[in-house]
């Protein structure tokens, strides 16, 4: 398999971030067999696509939840790289986990993500 796992939806809450906030969190690497996909759908014309990130970020974005890396934007990047055969994707990685520590949000408290400096 490809990738840790493959599921249907967002297990954590929304966390609000803009793609203003994304440009702010530099990548990394991480390993492709570590993340857990956030759908199981992939557009196969964006698969194919040369410039599939025109209008986009050029890296995926993942949010660490409960200690799982689940990819929330950027599929088609990664499948791309399982089919050039590099196992290693560089991706935002937003650490709900820092934010939230033992993961569970308070009800009350609107989450957020960073805000803007």
């Amino acid at each position: 398999m490809i990738f840790k796992g493959v599921r249907d939806g967002k297990p954590y809450p929304d966390h609000g971030l803009s793609l203003r906030d994304w440009s702010r969190i530099p990548p990394r690497q991480v390993r492709l067999d570590e993340i857990v996909t956030t759908t199981k759908v992939l557009e196969l014309d964006r698969l194919l696509s040369e410039d599939s990130t025109f209008y986009g970020d050029l890296f995926p974005h993942a949010v660490q939840w409960q200690g799982v890396l689940y990819l929330e934007d950027g599929l088609h990047r990664a499948v791309q790289s399982a089919l050039r055969n590099r196992p290693v994707l560089h991706v935002r990685v937003f650490e709900y986990d820092v934010l939230i520590p033992g993961g569970v949000p308070d009800p009350g408290a609107g989450v957020r993500g960073p805000s803007p400096a």
